[in-house]
Parts: structure tokens; C-alpha cells; sequence
């Protein structure tokens, strides 16, 4: 296996990581939807934290089984806007995802990576998301995406997919998300775990673990938990 350290592969969440971070395009998304934070975290903590039930409308829409119509349905239903009406399901999804942009110092970042020799590929919890079309140009390989595969972080299954298709046992990939759970499921799953929190310091941890191969610590996180895609 060729590589430039004992880490030969890195593996990149895409919203939030490559982008700007989710929680912002969510927090625009409810300014101009006017939707009421108190009815959307209540959801989120019903349907995304630790405690969600494993076939929660999230857990659904993420591995696949339930397709964007159908979550759209289900968000309005639990959700109200500031003057208690409910918002109109058609078209949330891509109303709470259009606010992410690109992270160029993270794109940059992939560059950089690549020219070491180190392999960069994608694995990605999908809310339907659109990907664009440079995530398949050939700079990441694989590209892993929960909905496809009906598997989702932090589940170890989908870390081990992962690692199949790189060829590489999991001490030999590093995985950078800005989620803490996804992290600590990558952990567990014997990969490098990285929490991201903005493209200098990811940079630094990549390239000391890449050069020392030492398990990455604990790192600062965003306080939200907004989902990740």
C-alpha cells in the first residue's frame, strides 16, 4: 500500500466539513421560513439525539427507506411557524440545505492531501441531499452516501463499508466530521476520528496524524447539534 504515512486515506463528511457550516443555512432557513426554533429542536431531539428510536423519520430519510416527500410530510407536521400555523412541507428539504456554500480551504485541503499521496473519499449522512457534480470528478474515490447504502453514521457497519472499498484496514484511514457522535462511531470502528471545527485546525490534526499516525483527541465542536449531511 503506497501512502505518505501510516494514515493513507481520508475520509470527509460533506456538509458542514466541505461546506459552510449546516447550521447556519438551517438558521436562515428558519428566519425566512419564520419557523419556530423551540417546535424545530424539540423535533430534532425527538428524531436525531441519543435517544431517537431507531426508525425515526432522520433514521429513515438517511439510510433511504423514507424518501424526501414523505419526511417533508412528517417535518411540517411537528413543526409551526411564529404565528402557529404549520409550514407548507413541499420543497423544505432544499429550503434548509440552500444556505450551504462551499468551504474552499477545505477543497484546497483535499488538493493538498492528494498531492502528499494520501487518498480523500466522501462518506456522507444524506437528508436527500443534491451533491455537486465535483464530489464524483474523480477527486474522491469512494463516495459513500448513507441513502445508497442504507447505512448511516455513527452505525459501525457503514465505517467498515467504508474501509472495504478503500482496501485499507480502519488504522490505516482518518475520518473528519463535525458531528461528535459520527466521530466517536469512527473510533470505535478502529479509523482516526476528527472533529471538525474549521479548515486550519482539521489541516494541523490531518497532517500530524498522517505523519505520526497517533489517535486524534478530543477537539473543540460546533455547539449545535443541527443535523450533519
Amino acid at each position: 500500500m503506497g501512502g505518505a504515512g501510516p494514515v493513507e486515506a481520508v475520509a470527509f463528511d460533506y456538509g458542514g466539513v466541505l461546506t459552510t457550516p449546516v447550521a447556519d443555512s438551517l438558521a436562515l432557513w428558519r428566519a425566512t421560513s419564520r419557523i419556530d426554533p423551540q417546535s424545530f429542536t424539540d423535533c430534532l431531539r425527538a428524531w436525531l439525539g441519543r435517544e431517537a428510536e431507531p426508525d425515526s423519520p432522520v433514521h429513515e430519510l438517511e439510510t433511504g427507506k423514507l424518501d424526501a416527500a414523505g419526511f417533508e410530510q412528517a417535518l411540517a407536521a411537528r413543526l409551526r411557524r411564529t404565528d402557529g400555523s404549520r409550514p407548507e412541507p413541499a420543497g423544505m428539504l432544499a429550503d434548509m440545505f440552500a444556505g450551504l456554500h462551499p468551504d474552499q480551504e477545505m477543497w484546497d485541503l483535499t488538493d493538498e492531501l492528494r498531492a502528499r499521496g494520501v487518498r480523500v473519499a466522501i462518506l456522507s449522512n444524506s437528508w436527500a441531499n443534491t451533491y455537486p457534480d465535483r464530489l464524483y470528478d474523480g477527486r474522491f474515490d469512494p463516495v459513500v452516501i448513507s441513502g445508497q447504502v442504507g447505512l448511516r453514521k455513527p452505525a459501525a457497519d457503514i465505517y467498515r463499508l467504508l474501509c472495504t472499498r478503500l482496501g485499507l484496514p480502519p488504522e490505516r484511514v482518518a475520518f473528519v466530521d463535525d458531528a461528535r457522535p459520527n466521530v466517536e462511531g469512527a473510533r470505535r470502528a478502529g479509523l482516526h476520528g476528527l472533529l471538525h471545527r474549521d479548515a486550519a485546525t482539521t489541516r494541523d490534526a490531518l497532517l500530524s496524524v498522517i505523519e505520526s499516525g497517533a489517535p486524534v483527541g478530543p477537539t473543540t465542536s460546533h455547539p449545535s447539534k443541527e443535523p450533519r449531511a
